[in-house]
């Protein structure tokens, strides 16, 4: 059988891995890339248990190293045709803003803006040599709804869809279909770092980052499989109609996104605080 190619980013665990083995499953060759092939190893479990373990090919691929992505570039000349993205590879960035540097701000958005620009430049010549192609990049709700505490994750996710928005009016005559996948809350690794966020007793926030801490552990029942956005992920890559730009996926995220349309701002940001700290100001 002559499979198609898709590309999949970010691969080590997560929405990642498990797009890469839904994607073999229903007949690519996957070209899985993450920064340390040695951690692969959940992966290629996963993807032997579902007997495609031939058609998972590993790649080392920093999304924020040149040197790295000129390496990506060679190894993926060796496929026939690239057909399918996924730009999934990214982490989210804890923290108020005003305790976190600039540099902490420019590390987000290396990953999860630049680096997208970067692995979709160089996929797009293929693409459009073959006259077909379909980018699905991973956002959030982030992008659509900011949240206290994480505004380099959320301001970097908004940006994405600002990307994703114009490439697509781009890519249009060439065949070339762009998809934004906007999740809610999920059992991934992309939450470690605020997971692991310490409470400093003397910063002007900790009563804030306390609540937030409070909120997202009491809210983990609640959050969805992965699996399921994998297999979202993988109906869109194998679908003959044309797509549409955006999918919200997990629990709330509709209703979050239409309240946000429908609502006041000012009754919406009243709404948060008092849940999060109450009426008190500091």
């Amino acid at each position: 059988m002559n499979r198609k190619t898709a590309i999949v980013t970010g691969t080590s665990s997560g929405f990642g891995m498990h797009c890469a083995v839904e994607l073999a499953m229903a007949g690519f060759n996957v070209v899985s890339t993450m920064r340390n092939v040695d951690r692969a190893e959940a992966l290629l479990k996963l993807a032997t248990e579902h007997m495609v373990s031939d058609h998972i090919h590993l790649c080392a691929l920093d999304v924020t190293s040149s040197e790295s992505i000129h390496d990506f570039k060679d190894f993926i000349k060796e496929f026939p045709s690239i057909d399918v993205l996924v730009n999934n590879a990214g982490f989210a960035l804890g923290g108020f803003s005003e305790e976190l540097s600039i540099d902490e701000y420019r590390m987000q958005f290396e990953t999860n803006v630049f680096g997208v620009i970067a692995i979709t430049q160089s996929v797009l010549p293929f693409m459009r040599k073959n006259k077909r192609g379909r980018i699905i990049n991973m956002s959030s709700i982030s992008g659509k709804f900011g949240f206290p505490g994480l505004s380099p994750y959320t301001a970097s996710k908004h940006a994405l869809e600002g990307y994703s928005e114009s490439l697509r009016l781009e890519l249009r005559p060439f065949g070339i279909d762009v998809v934004l996948i906007e999740p809610g809350s999920y059992q991934t690794n992309i939450w470690s770092s605020i997971d692991n966020m310490t409470i400093n007793s003397r910063s002007p926030y900790h009563f804030y980052l306390k609540a937030l801490i409070k909120n997202m552990e009491s809210s983990k029942k609640n959050h969805g499989d992965p699996v399921d956005v994998a297999k979202l992920v993988t109906k869109l890559a194998v679908s003959p109609k044309t797509p549409k730009l955006r999918y919200p996926i997990g629990k709330g995220v509709r209703l979050t996104l239409w309240l946000k349309l429908i609502v006041p701002w000012k009754t919406l940001e009243r709404v948060i605080t008092m849940k999060l700290v109450g009426n008190k100001k500091r």
